[in-house]
């Protein structure tokens, strides 16, 4: 039998490892839980050395395990650098770009570009990742962010498309008072503890408001879709409701959770044909906001 490691063996481990458990890894790779453990085994026998405890909360790396870990992250990222240099080397504006958003910016300013995009660039597929993570762009996760964010990281490049206002927005079938009284008076629709959302977390809490959720979501589509249900209030993107004849603005745009929209890509790709085509068409967003 051969013993030596390839970079399936590799990627096994360092899956493994940042999964924290098979099943996981599994559903990472697209695989099943007997594949990845027949896949961790054979590694295991071919080195004749055990890379994992098995716990009951998970995979835990052994000190040989780390050391194959810390192997296999170094090929990732040489595999990854060259994969960027050699596609921008690309010429044509042909192929598949990967781009990272939110759910709320596809929903509210995306989508028609997406068509008008497809429209001009006939041999471009774009691939779109809907998340509210953001995206590691040197991971090759993405070609492409488009994001909210109050500054991008160092190793990107891009450019800031403008400023995304929010207020405080209701049903326009919503029973509330001919006057409104202070924030915290209102029924409120707010983000769970664990969405990541620190500035209208703190503004909520500042204006006394966020002991009166009524509802807690986890998404700002999820709150949009509340409100525009009559459940209650929320803070909500200004592109997303005004435009939305089912609900009514109460107030002017708060500037303590207004955020910057960015446009990103990482340096090695910029030029890239494909994804220079993407980022001069989504730079056009700027004028919707």
């Amino acid at each position: 039998m051969n013993d030596k490691l390839d970079w399936n063996d590799y990627e096994t481990v360092l899956l493994i490892a940042e999964a924290g458990s098979l099943s996981k890894a599994a559903h990472l790779a697209g695989s099943s839980h007997p594949t990845m453990f027949r896949r961790i085994n054979l590694v295991e026998k071919k080195l004749g050395v055990r890379l994992f405890e098995r716990l009951r909360t998970g995979y835990q790396p052994t000190a040989a395990g780390e050391e194959i870990v810390s192997v296999a992250r170094q090929i990732a990222e040489l595999t990854n650098d060259t994969e960027r240099r050699l596609s921008g080397r690309d010429l044509r504006p042909s192929g598949v770009v990967r781009v990272a958003t939110t759910d709320t910016l596809l929903f509210g300013l995306l989508a028609p570009e997406i068509q008008h995009f497809r429209q001009l660039e006939h041999d471009i597929t774009l691939d779109i990742a809907v998340s509210n993570e953001i995206s590691n762009l040197s991971l090759r996760e993405a070609d492409i962010a488009i994001r909210p964010a109050s500054s991008p990281d160092d190793h990107l490049v891009g450019r800031k498309l403008g400023l995304i206002q929010q207020a405080v927005y209701a049903d326009r079938t919503l029973d509330l008072r001919e006057k409104l009284g202070p924030w915290k008076t209102l029924p409120w629709v707010g983000p769970s503890p664990s969405m990541a959302y620190g500035q209208l977390h703190a503004w909520m809490r500042n204006v006394e408001c966020d002991g009166k959720c009524v509802c807690r979501l986890d998404s700002v589509l999820a709150m949009y879709a509340a409100v525009r249900s009559g459940v209650g209030v929320a803070v909500l993107p200004c592109y997303l409701a005004d435009t939305d004849t089912e609900l009514k603005r109460l107030g002017n745009p708060i500037d303590e959770v207004a955020v910057d929209l960015w446009l990103l890509t990482h340096p090695d790709i910029r030029h890239t044909a494909r994804v220079r085509a993407a980022m001069d068409h989504f730079g056009k967003l700027s004028a919707l906001l």
